[in-house]
């Protein structure tokens, strides 16, 4: 059974005359017939009482009838469906980034090309209070985010975790050890943004500090990843952090990146999104940045 044959039994049931269901169907009326008694032969019953002059419908016409109108309304909420999905998969989806992401953002936009390959993702970069307020405008469709944010009306979703990697001098004599214990950066400078500019990055290295037993000595704040790395590397010895992710894109000459130990500070990025059910395509994004 075909839903073309259920088509074209249920225009003649509706017009009860071959030539006009022809007509409606913009075929010829041989075709109609055809498929009709195609049907007719794989149900086994005549659906028509067909004479010279009426067309009317057999009891199993009868009863087949509210089946095909079944049959072919799902048809046109399938096809819906489908539209919808093409329609949302096409759009423009609005992402906002922030600096650091390194080789993650390029997993992401790798995954998110290969899970909706007709839509397009554009990338917004923004302080943080301010991919905030977009996402809940309606602006940004989400926003990455490290370190979650309470009272913000939105849903924080995690997606992955980060350790944290010291930079220090090159010439320093912890840049020989492949790992540093954070209790031994004890004294020298660190160089950090202000917990107004990034309060999580902040909290996470002042309490891994605490937790190490000391309280870290604040050197000139944190402006530019190269116009910090080369004070760093070339001025007065201190020290900061990056994401490993990052680090491993920033080569640069007098400075070292490893890894930290008791405590070593990992720290989370979540996915922040209006509280709605997703779209198609925000689904997409969720999923790639899972992937990466």
């Amino acid at each position: 059974m075909e839903i073309r044959q259920l088509r074209y039994f249920l225009t003649v049931a509706e017009e009860l005359h071959f030539g006009r269901a022809a007509e409606r169907l913009h075929i010829v009326q041989s075709a109609v017939s055809q498929q009709v008694r195609r049907l007719e032969r794989e149900l086994g019953a005549e659906l028509f009482d067909r004479t010279t002059r009426t067309v009317s419908l057999t009891e199993a016409g009868r009863r087949l009838l509210p089946h095909a109108r079944e049959v072919l309304a799902a048809e046109v909420r399938g096809r819906a469906a489908v539209d919808e999905l093409r329609t949302e998969q096409a759009a423009t989806l609005r992402l906002g980034t922030s600096a650091g992401l390194g080789t993650r953002l390029d997993a992401i936009l790798a995954g998110f090309a290969r899970l909706a390959p007709g839509a397009r993702l554009e990338l917004v970069t923004a302080a943080t209070d301010a991919r905030l307020r977009s996402v809940r405008s309606g602006e940004l469709d989400a926003t990455l985010l490290r370190g979650e944010r309470a009272g913000t009306g939105l849903e924080f979703l995690p997606v992955w975790e980060d350790a944290l990697m010291v930079a220090l001098p090159a010439r320093h004599d912890l840049a020989v050890r492949a790992v540093v214990d954070t209790a031994d950066l004890a004294g020298l400078p660190l160089r950090l943004s202000p917990p107004s500019r990034n309060p999580a990055l902040y909290d996470l290295v002042t309490a891994s500090c605490r937790e190490a037993g000391f309280e870290p000595v604040m050197g000139p704040e944190f402006t530019t990843a190269q116009d910090t790395l080369a004070t760093i590397g070339f001025g007065t010895p201190s020290w900061t952090v990056f994401y490993a992710p990052h680090a491993e894109q920033l080569p640069m000459p007098g400075v070292v990146f490893r890894p930290l130990r008791d405590p070593s500070p990992v720290m989370r990025t979540f996915l922040a999104v209006r509280p709605d059910p997703p779209r198609a395509v925000l689904r997409a994004l969720i999923e790639a940045c899972h992937g990466a």
